[in-house]
């Protein structure tokens, strides 16, 4: 007997399985999921690297970094016509029976036919980098094969679509560059949601809705991360295929870059007790306002962007990219004490703005036009489908509508259409909407603004960084100035890293074309440029305003809180003072003392004073001061000489006989002999020309050439000091 009920449980339990399994949606990928993990198709294209036989390539990819077609950048000249035709079978699962099945493109670039067994499965997508899906169920028989068959031509059949697309700033790559999966619902099923939560508690959702009736209700119950339940569900009658739901909650923790704190949604559709359909929605409640002649507000507080701009790109796989390089790309610009990210010029992936909400990033999205924009039959659609797939995230608090003059000023309503929260959609590089956000402004044109600018001011690109040549070197003084503007709201620097690629055709050497795409803080892989330390100080949100450690110091630090939501006691400060090795020594620099400095209770804005117990009679070289923030995470170190030059230099001619140096005048020139170097300068120019080591010629090439100005020696002189 006892046998007998063990199994009816475990019956009744499979079975409750298997209808808590079919109240979801079953997602099947029929492509790998990302650049680390591909799925091979049948593959053939018609021209350029591998071209004319039918053979094998890995989905997700962008074909040129598998070796087929042709690389270009900035425009199609080379092959234009390149198209590329993909098979894959796939086989039904019988219990797909009465079932809607869609099959759902994440990008691919750029016109794009999808054919199962013959027939067409919707018209052909055009646009790169929206996501886009058919209802295939009316071709597909369950338990049974089936032949997908795609063909992605790289230029649009539609000029809008290449002028918008691929005469753009950036690699045109082709290709199924993101990934393709079924998607698997009951025939009455929830299509999508948007949410608009408030930071007051406030919470408006629209569900959208397929065939439901008149007895079945859309049920929401609210969760935190860990699945427990925020009161009770609330519900309404699903009497249309659009509902909106709204209730306020209490107590409820808000979404800031700082501090991202999210929920869950549990939608339902119900039917007395039973689950017709559920799904899951991740969101933060939190506000955003735009304020003429003031600014951007997030929750009632005006907000600065520390922002960058940021290519959805790797050297490997061009735009298919992984979690492992979102979350790399993410954990350097908030090491950089970055808190924004403009998606230039294009959607991301949805997992990189899933990250953004997790780890607190202000997101700019956008809509793709560089230079020129979609006309407004294609760009509805696109908008539509950026809108949708991505108008969840808390993180996304303003809409781009193109870029540089790629704008379709009759699209700007249409974001609205499928956004209940309303958000701010702007022109990068235009004055409009009462913003301000000009490229690359010079220094007078920023002090212009700043004296007599009334509008809304963040420039979406700016301190361009070709070959590392514009961001720490100008950032302070521009950064400076900028925040003297009434309405500052911050800026984005161009841009996170070089776009490089491995040239499959060209020995797989990285190309950044000249000097088209070497713009980024980071190099292609990544790697740490100058700049990097640079902007970790100076956008910093603890600022230190000691410059110079006095003779006769008492311990306190001059310091600014400039974060937006946090107060300076939730941080943390290490001090210690060491004594550096004399110079040729071997020995390590020696830690005197340390210690922890109390935190001072600085509101967002406010300055004050950090103690740190200095010793008075200590024999050191150098302080040095660590931030961390609340949590852990090293914000700076700054450190101060604590000894004076001279003192230095004194110590130095003690430890060791004075070189003697002598000076050769030549014709056209001066040596200068010292230690066993020479030194050359042009007396016609004053600039080094080389040196020798004793072993060999280091040349200077001519020198440093200050780039837009003419410089003009007028007198070429030398003495001993």
């Amino acid at each position: 007997m006892m046998h007998q009920l063990k199994s009816v449980f475990v019956l009744c339990f499979c079975l409750l399985l298997s209808q808590l399994q079919a109240q979801q949606t079953i997602v099947k990928y029929l492509s790998g999921t990302d650049k680390d993990h591909l799925v091979q198709w049948n593959f053939m294209i018609n021209t350029g690297m591998n071209s004319g036989k039918w053979t094998s390539i890995g989905v997700p990819s962008c074909w040129e970094q598998q070796g087929f077609g042709t690389f270009n950048y900035g425009e199609d000249k080379i092959n234009p016509e390149e198209t590329g035709m993909y098979k894959y079978a796939f086989t039904t699962d019988p219990a797909w029976n009465n079932k809607k099945i869609f099959i759902v493109f994440d990008g691919s670039m750029t016109d794009t036919e999808v054919k199962i067994d013959g027939s067409p499965a919707g018209p052909i997508h055009q646009g790169a980098f929206y996501q886009f899906k058919y209802d295939i169920t009316p071709i597909l028989k369950p338990g049974t094969a089936h032949l997908l068959e795609v063909t992605v031509n790289k230029k649009s059949a539609r000029n809008s679509v290449n002028r918008a697309e691929r005469q753009s700033d950036f690699w045109l790559f082709g290709g199924i560059f993101r990934p393709v999966s079924l998607h698997i619902v009951p025939t009455t099923f929830i299509e999508r949601v948007a949410v608009d939560a408030k930071a007051d508690g406030s919470f408006g959702m629209q569900v959208l809705t397929k065939n439901t009736q008149k007895n079945q209700l859309i049920e929401i119950q609210l969760q935190e991360l860990n699945g427990k339940n925020i009161g009770l569900p609330f519900k309404v009658a699903a009497t249309a295929d659009s509902s909106y739901l709204t209730n306020k909650f209490n107590g409820i923790k808000k979404w800031n870059p700082e501090a991202p704190n999210l929920y869950n949604a549990i939608i339902s559709i119900k039917e007395g007790a039973k689950t017709i359909h559920t799904i899951k929605q991740r969101f933060g409640f939190r506000t955003v306002d735009f304020r003429p002649k003031d600014g951007f507000y997030v929750n009632d507080v005006k907000i600065i962007m520390k922002g960058v701009n940021r290519h959805s790109q790797w050297p490997e796989s061009g735009r298919t990219l992984s979690r492992a390089v979102h979350l790399m790309d993410l954990a350097a610009m908030k090491d950089m004490n970055m808190n924004a990210v403009r998606m230039s010029h294009y959607p991301p992936d949805i997992e990189f703005l899933d990250l953004c909400d997790s780890l607190g990033l202000f997101v700019l999205d956008e809509l793709t036009g560089w230079q020129k924009a979609y006309d407004t039959v294609v760009g509805r659609k696109l908008v539509k489908e950026l809108v949708v797939r991505d108008v969840n995230h808390p993180s996304i608090i303003i809409w781009d509508n193109g870029n540089e003059g790629g704008w379709n000023r009759a699209l700007d309503g249409d974001f609205h259409w499928y956004d209940p929260q309303k958000r701010f959609v702007m022109h990068p590089w235009e004055k409009s909407n009462g913003t301000e956000t000009k490229h690359y402004q010079d220094f007078n044109y920023v002090t212009n603004a700043v004296l007599y600018g009334t509008e809304v001011y963040y420039p979406t690109e700016f301190m361009h960084g070709l070959f590392d040549g514009g961001h720490g070197a100008g950032l302070d003084d521009f950064w400076n100035e900028m925040m003297k503007h009434r309405a500052f709201a911050g800026g984005f620097l161009w841009s996170l890293h070089d776009e490089g690629v491995v040239r499959t055709d060209k020995g797989n050497r990285i190309d950044v074309v000249g000097d088209r795409a070497p713009d980024g803080i980071l190099g292609p892989h990544r790697e740490k440029e100058a700049s990097y330390y640079t902007i970790k100080e100076i956008w910093s949100p603890v600022v230190i305003h000691t410059k110079t450690i006095p003779q006769y110091f008492n311990g306190k630090i001059g310091i600014e809180n400039r974060y937006l939501y946090t107060n300076l006691a939730q941080c943390k400060f290490e001090w210690k003072i060491v004594a550096l090795p004399k110079a040729g020594s071997k020995d390590q620099e020696k830690i005197l003392q340390k210690g922890i400095a109390v935190s001072p209770s600085l509101a967002p804005g406010e300055k004050g004073w950090l103690t740190v117990k200095y010793p008075s009679n200590a024999i050191a070289d150098v302080l040095y001061l660590t931030a961390y923030d609340p949590s852990g995470k090293n914000i700076f170190t700054w450190s101060w000489a604590l000894k004076q030059p001279e003192e230095l230099v004194k110590q130095a001619t003690n430890i060791a006989a004075v070189s003697m140096v002598t000076a050769t005048e030549k014709t056209g020139g001066l040596t200068i002999n010292c230690d066993g170097i020479m030194y050359d300068f042009d007396s016609v120019t004053g600039f080094l020309q080389k040196v020798f080591n004793g072993k060999e010629t280091i040349s200077f090439g001519g020198g440093p050439a200050l780039a837009g100005a003419k410089l003009t020696l007028t007198a070429f002189k030398h003495y001993k000091d």
